[in-house]
Order: C-alpha cells, then structure tokens, then sequence
C-alpha cells in the first residue's frame, strides 16, 4: 500500500547522488508532518501516541529534512516530469478513471439483481415475504461461510489477480445459466406436487421452509444477488481499490466513486422499470418474466465482462507501477495461515472486531426495518408487473439521493474528519426507522388525517419505508462504506485480505440474518409482527449505540494507524537519505 510522503523534500531537477542537510535535531518530525496526513484533523475520541504525549519542555524542537544534489558525482539522469490534469497528477488519474468504471457496472449490476431477487422470491407460488428471513439465516449465512472458507484457502495459493477472475466469472456463468436454462425448466426442477402434499400435512407454520424447497433455483438466485453485493462490491473492488490507492488519493475520491455507481443506480433503475413494462405490454400466453430475465441477465454479464476487462487493464499498466513505488523491505518469509488461524488472528486485533461491529450493527439495523416494509409492498402491489415497477422507481429515488449525498460527502470529510463521517449512518438509520415503527403502530389513529391526504395506512407505510431505506442506503452507500474501506487502508497486506474477506463475506450476511432471526423469535413470542413492532424498536436503539460506540473507538484507532504508518515512512526515507550521505562520504 502507498502512504502519501510526510516529510519535506526539494529534489534540483539535475538530481545526483543525494546529500542529507539536517539544520535543526531530529525528534519530532513524524508528529508534526503526520498531522495533515492523518485522514482526521483530530479523532472524536484523543488517546495520546508515542511523543505527542510527552511534557512540552521534553520535546526537541521541530526540525525539516531537506535533499540537495551534488554534482560531484554522477548520477542516471531523473525522470520526465509527470503532467497532471486539474492539479491531480495523471497516474492518479490512471487508476481513478478505471475504478470508477469498475464501479459503475459492479452497483448496475447489483440493482439488477436486489431488484430482481425481491420480485422473484417474493412472487413466487407458495411463497411471501415471510419467506425472506428464512432464506438470510439458513440458506445465505451458510453459504457466505462456505465462501469465507474457500476464499481464504484461495488467498494462500492464488495471487490477487488469479483470485479476482476466480471469484468473478462463477458469478457471471451463474446468471447468464439462471435466464437460459434455469428459469425455462422451473417446472421440471421444482418439486412443486411435493410441497404441495407436505404444506397440506405439516400445516402452515414450515410455509417458510417449504418454500425455499419448492422454489429452490429462485432461492438460490437470491443468495448468490447478495453474495454479488458481499464479494464482488465489498470484497473483490474495494480490496483492489484499497491496494492500488494512497489514503490521500482515497479521501479524495472515495467518495466520488459513489457518484458515478449512483448514476448507474439510477440508469438500472430504468432499465428494470422499462422491462416491467415491457412485461405488461406482452400478449396473454407469453412468459413476460423469461422474456425480460433474458434481457436482464444479458446486461448482467455484459457489464460482468466489462469489469473483467477493465480489471486486465489496470494489472497491466498501473499494478506494476504501483509494486515499484513501494519500499522494498526484507521480509521474513512465513508459512499461509490455515483457515482457523485466520479466524483466531483476526479475532485478537480490536481494530478488526471494531469493523465487524459496524459491518453486523448495519445489517442487523436495516434488516429489522426492510421485511416488515417488503411485507407492506407485496399487500400494497401484489401483481409481479406493479412490484418491480415499484423497485425500479426505489432505485432510481436512491440513486438520485445518494448523489446528492455523495457531493456533500467530501465537504463533510473536509471538515469534520473521519470519525463525524462515520456516525451519520446510525443516526439517519435510527430516526427514520423510529418514523416507519411509529407509523405502523400508530396506523388505526392516523388513520383519519391520512384519509384527509388521500392516502391509506397501507400505502403510507410502503412511501415511508421507502423513505427510510432511501437516506439509510444513501447515507451508507456515500458515508459509510467509504469511511470502512479507508479503515483498512493502513493495515498490513495480510490484515487487510483476510480482514475484509471474514468481515464483508461472513459479517455481512450475519448481520442480516442476526435481524431476521430476531424477528423470528418475536414472532413466535408475541404472535405477530405487528405486535412486536414495540420491542424491535426497542432493540433498533440498543444496536445502534453500540454501533455508535464502536465507531467512536475505532475512530482514534484508525488516527492511530496512520500516524504510526507516516512516521513508519519517514523513518524510512532518514535511512535512505543517511546512506545516501554515508556513500557520499566514503567516496569523498
């Protein structure tokens, strides 16, 4: 990983063999030029580092190290200046430009298929939004452990690049698979009759069960929709991203990735309108559902191959510029972890469970919100046409809102640091799920003055859910997700791999699933959703103050990382500029 250089350094464009100039003792270099290279002017919770601790009248005085030339000895002659475009130099640009590509296609696709995967699983026969919690705890849970598993045995003997077309194309045989084949012989591959005979003799209480069972190739095109979000979104891109990015160039455009993947947001957003009504406009007998997953999946793999070839790209041209710039240090060479190891290794560091807390009070969060919400839109549009209509205008509103989020993201980065970014996502999430609780507990008193706005309890609820998931998202996808990825900037390359693999593959779906399961036990103590809503409420605000609490801690963490990374720097460029000096000296 890069680190943008600290210290203050004059290189004559004739450049020789270099000579250290030291005009004042060195001490306290690191404190003082770490400062504007720490990601937060001042963390929201100071814990005192290394010499910044001291009493003042034991520190020594700043001092500035400068480079000259002497032309006393010869030299390679220095490099071509490096042009830049807006005062940002063109290599940044190199790898900016690309990624945003990458990220663009990678949310286009991933709208498609939430989109999809709702309307899908959802509308299927015997099937509800009841079925959802089932399909999170017991089908993706299992399955995003499996992957964890396998990824990190990958880790130990394929090299990044080998491990991301690995990752990727499954996932793009898989859709392209699901519209030409799966889907056309539905009927021979559900066991619908049996179902049918074990719904009948079981009775109604395992409907859940019995519908994953019935409608299993629907089912398992949900779990692998959120595993796209889990591996390609968190895992494959911002681990890339991560590697091939300094934390300077991360502040800066971090953010604005989000800007052009919102743009797709909303494009695909379109796109799944568009064909919804393409499907209504279909005489009767055609499978309007085959005709558009057919054109769905297509853009899906078009944009999935789109992706691959960008990533090609970048490992040709920018990677290796990347791999020369980094210090190369003598490393002790070790044997790859196994994976409980991994697992044992990660669990000791606080600044990795801090992550995970994040990560799992998230899903956690949203999940308790977002199935009581899709039960109210399957009563409000119950026709497949009408739903995914509906999630097409969803995503288009939050790809227009998180846009607009994403420009005032840099400002509140600029200004108010890391640690404030990363606490407006519990806060937004907290206040309008206690507005979609209220609501639906209050309905029967509402009921009249909503009446007076034309519009029923019923369908309030779906426009403010709807608003709920929209400023939670948006303030996820433009502040929360930047602020986790520049968390694991700092962090040694093999932290960083196995870190966000456990925590973006395993957490992830654990969160969601830890909401489902949640729900189920309200269900069965209570005797319904409706009369739980109190106590989720309830729960809703014991997990965001821990949320809350571990984003203040890991805040002063990761100021603490990023000083010892800077000062790591420094140090590194005193030895150099010492041996360059001691060579000048032995050859005077």
């Amino acid at each position: 990983m890069q680190f943008a250089p600290s210290a203050r350094a004059t290189l004559p464009v004739a450049s020789c063999r270099p000579r250290l100039v030291a005009t004042r003792p060195i001490a306290r270099v690191a404190s003082l030029h770490t400062a504007k290279a720490a990601m937060v002017p001042q963390p929201l919770m100071a814990r005192p580092l290394g010499l910044a601790s001291l009493p003042a009248q034991q520190r020594a005085k700043p001092t500035s190290v400068r480079v000259e030339a002497s032309s006393s000895a010869a030299a390679p002659a220095p490099a071509p200046k490096e042009g830049s475009f807006l005062g940002i130099p063109a290599f940044t640009w190199q790898k900016i430009v690309p990624l945003g590509i990458m990220f663009f296609c990678i949310l286009f696709n991933y709208t498609i298929l939430r989109d999809t995967k709702d309307v899908l699983v959802v509308t299927a026969p015997g099937s509800g939004a009841e079925i959802i919690p089932f399909l999170k705890t017991w089908v993706n849970l299992p399955m995003a452990i499996g992957f964890t598993i396998l990824y990190t045995k990958l880790a130990n003997v394929l090299n990044n690049e080998q491990l991301f077309y690995t990752c990727i194309i499954p996932f793009i045989a898989f859709f392209s698979a699901f519209a030409f084949l799966l889907y056309p012989l539905r009927d021979v591959l559900h066991p619908t009759a049996w179902a049918t005979q074990a719904l009948a003799q079981y009775g109604p209480r395992f409907a859940g069960p019995l519908a994953i069972v019935r409608n299993w190739t629907f089912c398992l095109f949900y779990v692998m929709a959120e595993l796209w979000g889990s591996v390609v979104v968190s895992v494959l891109f911002w681990g890339f991203a991560n590697q091939i990015t300094t934390v300077d160039e991360a502040k800066q455009f971090y953010p604005l990735f989000g800007l052009g993947a919102n743009v797709a947001l909303i494009f695909s957003g379109r796109a799944v309108k568009w064909f919804s009504q393409i499907r209504a406009s279909l005489p009767p007998g055609v499978d309007g559902w085959g005709y558009s997953l057919k054109g769905m999946m297509g853009m899906v793999s078009a944009f999935g191959l789109v992706i691959v070839a960008v990533f090609y790209y970048l490992n040709r041209t920018v990677v290796p510029r990347v791999q020369d710039a980094i210090p190369k240090r003598a490393k002790k060479k070790k044997e790859p972890m196994s994976v409980g190891e991994s697992f044992a290794f990660l669990a000791k560091s606080a600044y990795i469970r801090n992550l995970a807390t994040l990560v799992v009070a998230y899903g956690i969060s949203i999940n308790l919100v977002e199935v009581t919400w899709k039960s109210k839109i399957k009563q409000q549009f119950p026709n497949p046409n009408e739903y995914s209509a509906f999630m097409g205008d969803f995503s288009t509103a939050t790809g227009a809102v998180t846009f607009t989020m994403m420009l005032v993201s840099r400002w509140i980065f600029s200004r108010f640091g890391w640690g404030m970014a990363a606490l407006i996502t519990p806060t937004v999430l907290l206040i309008t799920g206690v507005v979609f609780f209220a609501l639906v507990l209050f309905s029967t008193p509402l009921t009249p003055m909503l009446a007076g706005l034309g519009m029923t309890p019923l369908f309030a609820a779906v426009l403010v859910g709807a608003a709920q998931n929209i400023f939670s998202k948006s303030s996820k996808y433009s502040l929360f997700d930047p602020c986790k990825e520049m968390a694991y900037i700092p962090l040694d390359d093999e932290t960083k791999t196995k870190g966000k693999a456990a925590i973006d593959v395993i957490c992830n779906p654990l969160g969601k699933s830890g909401g489902a399961l949640i729900q189920q036990f309200m269900i069965i103590g209570f005797g319904s959703l409706a009369a739980s809503t109190p106590y989720l409420g309830i729960i809703l605000l014991v997990i965001v103050a821990g949320w809350i609490a571990a984003a203040k801690d890991l805040d002063w963490r990761f100021s603490a990382q990023q000083t010892e990374a800077a000062e790591a720097k420094l140090e590194l460029a005193r030895s150099d500029a010492r041996a360059a000096q001691e060579a000048k000296d032995s050859s005077a």
